[in-house]
């Protein structure tokens, strides 16, 4: 039986994380995801069924803004979600919610801006978005780092915090933030080619051909 056939939401975004899971294995059997942005709720089936059986451990937490109950189907116990947001939630209120307070070794980013019309507009709140999720994953001081800020900023930016604790991201972990395409996205690749081990872009083949999704599937954080 195709894991994925009768139960789970039909739903383009549960199509792409599918699709993202075949091609790049990026949830393991007994993993920990975190979900920002993880209304209504597909991407936290797809997580929960590529955990493995029960017996195997994980833990899949979403976070979205609107209230989102855990699906009765495709979903068990180490499924839970918060009504918080992303934005504002300080990393350490997200850290507890992770095995043992260490982290996830996967951060899924399904954000994105109620669609205005304006591209520009939009475009500039979506790499907001992801900018957000890139912060809370990997740190703030390995984004200023990457960012062309000086030594002296990015020593002031780590001296409170070693780089373990100021990010959510396990080492070796994997990171998707759904982005709209636009000149906004360019600075990503350059934050995050350096951290990770591979850094790539992909638009699914169930992304309607009239949207400018596209994803950044960040593999194997240094």
């Amino acid at each position: 039986m195709n894991l994925y056939e009768g139960s789970l939401l039909k739903l383009d975004w549960e199509v792409q994380l599918i699709q993202m899971q075949k091609q790049y294995k990026i949830i393991s059997p007994g993993g920990s995801v975190l979900d920002l942005g993880c209304a209504p709720g597909a991407w936290l089936q797809v997580a929960c069924q590529n955990l493995g059986p029960l017996e195997k451990g994980g833990v899949v937490v979403g976070i979205d803004t609107k209230k989102v109950k855990v699906p009765s189907v495709h979903c068990d116990s180490r499924v839970k979600t918060v009504c918080a947001d992303v934005m504002t939630l300080p990393r350490e209120q997200v850290r507890v919610l992770s095995p043992k307070q260490k982290g996830f070794s996967v951060v899924l980013s399904d954000m994105c801006p109620s669609v205005s019309g304006i591209t520009s507009r939009d475009a500039a709140l979506s790499a907001e978005l992801g900018m957000r999720a890139l912060d809370l994953a990997v740190g703030k001081s390995a984004v200023d780092h990457t960012g062309n800020t000086t030594s002296e900023e990015v020593q002031s930016d780590s001296s409170g915090s070693a780089p373990d604790i100021d990010r959510l991201l396990k080492p070796g972990g994997h990171l998707i933030i759904k982005l709209l395409e636009s000149e906004d996205i360019k600075e990503f690749n350059q934050i995050c080619k350096p951290l990770f081990r591979k850094a790539s872009w992909l638009r699914p083949k169930a992304t309607r051909s009239c949207s400018r999704e596209i994803y950044l599937i960040c593999q194997g954080l240094r």
